[in-house]
C-alpha cells in the first residue's frame, strides 16, 4: 500500500505537467475572446439559459403589438389587451370565471391533448386576454430592466474608473458619495422614485432608478483599476506619452471588461426583481401601463379563487431573473483565468503516455 501511494504520488506532478499541456493545446493561437467563448460554450446551464431568455424575449415581443421607439411591430397573437371577449364562465372548476384553455397533458394520459385555446393564460375580471396581458407586462419589464442596466452600468464604469485610477482626493469624494448611495435601501429610492415620476412612464421611471443602481458596480471597477493601474503594460503607456483618457479607456478598460459582464448580468437580474416590487407596491409602472408586478399587484385580491392570475407572472419573472443569474455564472467562470476544463480519462491517459514519453 505505501508503494503503490508512493507510486501515484510521484506521478501526480508528471500527471499535472501532461494534462496542463493538453490544455495549454487546446487554446494555443487563440485570441483571449475565443478561449472567453469556448469557456462559456462549455457551460451547460449558462447555455439553456441564454436559450430560455432569446426565447422569451422572441416570444413577448412577437405575440403583441410592441414599439421600441420609432420601430413598431404587429403581434401574430388574435388578442389584443384592450380587446374585451366574451368572458367564460360555467366550465371551469370550482364555478370560476376566465379558467386558462391551455391544456399540455395529451389525450392518451388522459388529458384534453396539447392545445392553447382561445384563453391559454385564462382572462381577467372584464374578459381581457390574460396572455396578452402577461406577454405586453413581460415586454416591458424587460424594457425597464435592458434601460436601468444601460444606466447603471455607464454611471458605474466611469465612477469606479475615475476613483481606481486618480485614488486620492478623487477616490474619497467618489467612494463616499458612493458609501451614502448604499446605506439607503433600494426600496426606498425606487419607492420615491416611483411615487414622483411613475405617472411619467415606464422607460421614465427606469432611467431615474438606473441613476441609483450603479453603487455595486461603481466599487468592483474601481478594485480592478486599483489593481490594473500598477501593472507593466500601464507604466509602459505612459513612458511612451499616452493621455490619462487614452490609458484609462485603452488600456485599462478592456482588461476590466470581464468584471464589468458579469456585474451588469447579476445586475439586471436585480433591475428585474426591483422593478416587480415597486409596481406590486403601487410605486412603479401604473396604469393604463402594464408590467408583471403590476398584474400581480392588480389581482392579488383573487389569489385563493384565481390563482392563475399569479401563477403566470410569477413564472416569467422567475425564469427570466434565473435566467440572467446563470448566464452570469457561465461569464463569469469564461473570464476566470484559472478556471479548467475538467480532463476526460482518455485525456487521462494521453497525458500519462506523454509524460512517460517525455521522462
Amino acid at each position: 500500500m505505501k508503494l503503490g501511494r508512493k507510486r501515484n504520488e510521484s506521478e501526480t506532478p508528471f500527471l499535472e505537467s501532461g494534462e496542463g499541456a493538453i490544455a495549454n493545446k487546446e487554446v494555443e493561437g487563440l485570441s483571449q475572446g475565443q478561449i472567453v467563448l469556448r469557456r462559456f460554450l462549455r457551460h451547460k446551464a449558462a447555455l439553456v439559459s441564454l436559450f430560455f431568455l432569446f426565447f422569451i424575449i422572441a416570444l413577448v415581443f412577437s405575440a403583441v403589438d410592441s414599439r421600441l421607439g420609432p420601430i413598431r411591430t404587429n403581434g401574430w397573437w388574435k388578442w389584443g389587451t384592450d380587446d374585451l371577449p366574451e368572458l367564460r364562465f360555467g366550465d371551469c372548476a370550482n364555478d370560476t370565471i376566465g379558467c386558462p384553455t391551455l391544456s399540455l397533458v395529451p389525450k392518451f394520459l388522459g388529458g384534453d391533448g396539447i392545445k392553447l385555446g382561445d384563453h391559454p393564460f385564462g382572462q381577467d375580471d372584464i374578459g381581457r386576454d390574460y396572455f396578452a396581458l402577461v406577454m405586453k407586462g413581460t415586454q416591458r419589464s424587460i424594457q425597464v430592466m435592458f434601460v436601468i442596466g444601460f444606466f447603471a452600468a455607464t454611471i458605474g464604469t466611469i465612477v469606479g474608473a475615475v476613483a481606481g485610477y486618480f485614488r486620492g482626493t478623487v477616490d474619497n469624494i467618489l467612494m463616499r458619495f458612493t458609501d451614502f448611495i448604499i446605506t439607503i435601501p433600494a426600496v426606498i429610492v425606487g419607492s420615491v422614485i416611483g411615487a414622483k415620476f411613475g405617472n411619467l412612464g415606464a422607460i421614465v421611471l427606469a432611467t431615474y432608478l438606473g441613476l441609483f443602481a450603479w453603487t455595486g458596480l461603481a466599487r468592483l471597477v474601481r478594485g480592478e483599476f486599483l489593481t490594473l493601474r500598477e501593472r507593466e503594460f500601464v507604466d509602459a503607456a505612459r513612458v511612451a506619452g499616452a493621455s490619462t483618457r487614452r490609458i484609462i479607456f485603452k488600456h485599462i478598460l478592456p482588461n476590466a471588461v470581464g468584471v464589468i459582464i458579469v456585474a451588469v448580468t447579476l445586475l439586471l437580474s436585480g433591475a428585474i426583481l426591483l422593478e416587480t416590487a415597486l409596481s406590486y407596491l403601487g410605486f412603479g409602472v401604473v396604469p393604463p401601463d402594464v408590467s408583471l408586478g403590476l398584474l400581480i399587484n392588480q389581482y392579488q385580491d383573487a389569489f385563493t379563487t384565481r390563482p392563475f392570475l399569479f401563477w403566470y407572472p410569477g413564472f416569467f419573472i422567475v425564469t427570466i431573473a434565473l435566467s440572467i443569474n446563470f448566464i452570469g455564472d457561465g461569464l463569469r467562470d469564461a473570464f476566470d483565468p484559472r478556471q479548467k476544463r475538467r480532463i476526460t480519462k482518455k485525456e487521462k491517459r494521453d497525458a500519462r503516455v506523454l509524460d512517460r514519453a517525455a521522462h
